[in-house]
């Protein structure tokens, strides 16, 4: 059996454990739980089949990163805690849709759809296992692009985690993060972990010696997740903030650049 066949049998089984267990528990979480770790395997797959190629080893050290980071940070803010993980943005959905119609969320987009992105952000890999060309100097770019991405998202996430620990302790009267990186962007970790994930469809590029690779289509639609999960999420700020409007009118959502004054 080739590699893209085994993460193919991979994402059927995360597909349908996250879906099972979601029934089960009434938590519909269980995607976000295993998001930083199945694109590892998914990279360590083509990497073992391609008898450690020098580009794959660096591409499954990378995401390793990302996934360890990712890992922490999730555990931290209780992410894996049972019954007490879950995305309030679901429990917002529930409030809004009947019951089957959420369900049908549940099934199609929070368990195979999320999953199947999962899956084709780690197929550039795939191209790089088609095309077993040696490591060159734009590899070495692109691995210190990702690597100052990953470090982005450390910095954002460790000022997101430290703003929120001062607010729950009453040592900031600020309702939301406006400063730090947070000053460039609204959302400064969403950025970033895009860039990173377009940084692997670079390396796909590189492999193959041109950009025009169909696998495009992973970081494309992580891309359009993000801009629809920002979207979702700041309605839900702006509902509970109204001054959260003038930082939307202000401040970047998303590319990181200087505040403009109202």
């Amino acid at each position: 059996m080739g590699p893209l066949a085994v993460s193919l049998w991979i994402f059927a089984g995360v597909s349908a454990l996250t879906w099972l267990l979601s029934l089960v528990t009434r938590e519909y979480s269980w995607t976000d739980r295993i998001w930083s770790l199945v694109p590892i395997a998914y990279v360590a797959v083509f990497a073992a089949a391609s008898h450690a190629n020098a580009r794959l080893v660096l591409m499954l050290a990378l995401v390793t990163l990302w996934g360890a980071r990712l890992t922490f940070n999730f555990a931290r803010k209780g992410g894996y805690r049972p019954g007490k993980g879950e995305d309030y943005r679901w429990q917002v959905l529930r409030e809004r849709l009947p019951a089957w119609q959420y369900q049908l969320l549940n099934f199609f987009f929070i368990a195979v759809y999320q999953n199947l992105i999962l899956l084709l952000i780690t197929l550039p890999a795939y191209t790089a296992f088609q095309h077993p060309t040696p490591i060159g100097p734009l590899d070495i770019v692109a691995a210190v692009l990702f690597l100052v991405f990953l470090t982005g998202e450390t910095v954002a996430d460790q000022q997101q985690w430290s703003f929120h620990r001062r607010k729950a302790a009453g040592e900031t009267s600020s309702r939301f993060l406006t400063t730090g990186l947070f000053r460039y962007s609204r959302h400064p970790n969403f950025f970033c972990e895009q860039a990173q994930w377009w940084v692997v469809f670079a390396f796909g590029a590189i492999a193959a010696g041109s950009v025009l690779q169909w696998t495009v289509i992973g970081p494309v639609l992580l891309t359009l997740l993000f801009l629809g999960s920002t979207s979702f999420t700041e309605s839900i700020s702006k509902s509970k903030y109204p001054e959260y409007a003038d930082y939307q009118r202000t401040t970047s959502a998303q590319i990181p650049w200087f505040p403009s004054r109202a």
